[in-house]
């Protein structure tokens, strides 16, 4: 489809909620921010949970797998979804049918039924395409990959939030209420369940599909938005060979950044020695903020990204931004292995940090070319793309479920991550399609400086 009026600044406008384009970025964010949290919110607890419910390395281990599993299948659905209802109405189901098993995990009466509830947890995950596809319908080609990325990663940014947040609340619980631990875990997850909720209704009323209107209303009315996607457009996709490559990409960013997400906490507790000499609730809230460091990159990191991708494909069109993803990838991966052989907690913090920057950068990257692949089919696009983040973490879960230490599944993912960044070659655009990337991108700046000058002159 194609949608007009969309916004060719982001931060010149960055309050004026009284734009729709606006007010859906910020309210866009804010509810992937909060998927995120809710998704790994159990993540830093795990020591507590797996004392109390008797879990083994391998119950663990299944538990990171089972947390990304479910998102492989929702975000196929979620593209196809947001295609038909529109984003607006997929996000607000997707937020309050996710509650549920958020709130349900502090019901977990063992080991398997904890895993079966991070499982269903995943379906959150889904958020990300929606993010994605709601994003891009509201801003134009000079700044969708700067947008797109910033939604993005303020949202990932949930994930350093939640290990920041979660030890300081169940100290609040336990602490301050005189909950036990096993109880002060579950009255996390059901605290951060209510908000997912309450954030899927404000939803509903805040945003609009378009800056046009909603897909309902402009169908009903002859308006832009097409009545259904093209007959066989997610098979067509699916035969795409950018679309696989870019899903490989994408694996081998965000599919490391969550799986990071799931193992950070434990692994600084059992690879470094300072925090033996801890007690629990103390060891748990400062690797906790070591781990925090790594997702509260994305405050300014995955923007980064995108914005260095629009800088590219200025100057050199469509392949351009291909080219910064390629560079950025293949350096995310040796910055893997550097971490990885880290043994001193002050020389590895910094080590996580530049590797931070690089993964966020990546993915950031990755979604500034999703946008250009098949602009007719955007959606499935986005679930395939999207999927294979999940793909790469449920691929890395293998390798953290006790067969070989964790330093050495970091290394080995490192040198994964850098043979992936070479599937960036495959990823290649016809010259109609640069032809037609570079006049849209001239448009776009023309309109963008008939705004600024129409606020000189105001």
């Amino acid at each position: 489809m194609e949608i007009q009026n969309k916004a060719t600044s982001l931060w010149g406008n960055f309050f004026r909620l009284d734009m729709p384009q606006i007010r859906t970025f910020h309210m866009t964010w804010f509810a992937f921010f909060l998927c995120f949290f809710a998704w790994f919110g159990v993540a830093p607890l795990m020591t507590v949970v797996r004392d109390e419910l008797g879990m083994t390395r391998s119950h663990i281990g299944w538990a990171i797998i089972a947390s990304v599993s479910m998102t492989v299948v929702a975000r196929l659905f979620v593209g196809w979804l947001c295609d038909r209802i529109g984003p607006r109405r997929a996000y607000t189901w997707l937020l309050v049918i996710g509650s549920i098993p958020v709130m349900l995990i502090g019901l977990s009466s063992g080991p398997w039924t904890f895993i079966f509830c991070r499982l269903m947890i995943g379906v959150i995950g889904a958020s990300f395409v929606i993010t994605q596809y709601h994003t891009s319908l509201m801003f134009a080609p000079n700044v969708v990959g700067t947008a797109s990325a910033t939604t993005a990663g303020w949202g990932n940014m949930g994930g350093g939030a939640t290990q920041l947040v979660m030890p300081l609340l169940l100290t609040l619980f336990v602490s301050v209420f005189g909950f036990s631990t096993a109880l002060g875990w579950r009255m996390c997850m059901i605290a951060v369940g209510v908000v997912c909720l309450l954030t899927g209704i404000a939803y509903y009323f805040v945003t609009q599909d378009t800056p046009e209107g909603n897909f309902k209303d402009l169908r009903s009315g002859g308006g832009s938005a097409d009545k259904k996607a093209p007959n066989g457009a997610f098979l067509k996709t699916c035969r795409d060979r950018r679309v696989w490559a870019l899903f490989v990409i994408y694996g081998a960013c965000f599919g490391i950044e969550l799986t990071i997400n799931n193992v950070a906490v434990l692994y600084f507790m059992e690879t470094f020695s300072d925090f033996q000499e801890m007690d629990a609730v103390t060891a748990i809230k400062t690797a906790g903020l070591i781990a925090s460091l790594f997702g509260l990159m994305n405050l300014f990191a995955r923007t980064v990204g995108g914005a260095f991708s629009d800088a590219f494909g200025s100057r050199w069109g469509l392949q351009g931004r291909v080219t910064w993803l390629f560079m950025v990838l293949f350096c995310e991966g040796l910055a893997l292995m550097l971490f990885s052989q880290m043994s001193v907690l002050v020389l590895a913090i910094p080590a996580l940090i530049v590797f931070s920057l690089l993964v966020k950068m990546s993915a950031g990257a990755t979604f500034s070319v999703v946008p250009f692949v098949n602009k007719k089919s955007f959606g499935p696009v986005a679930g395939i793309v999207g999927a294979g983040g999940n793909m790469g973490a449920v691929a890395a879960g293998f390798l953290f479920k006790g067969a070989i230490a964790w330093p050495s599944a970091l290394l080995i993912l490192g040198g994964i991550v850098t043979a992936c960044s070479f599937c960036a070659f495959a990823v290649t655009f016809s010259p109609q399609a640069e032809s037609d990337a570079r006049r849209e991108m001239a448009l776009a700046k023309n309109r963008e400086r008939e705004d600024v000058l129409q606020l000189q002159t105001a």
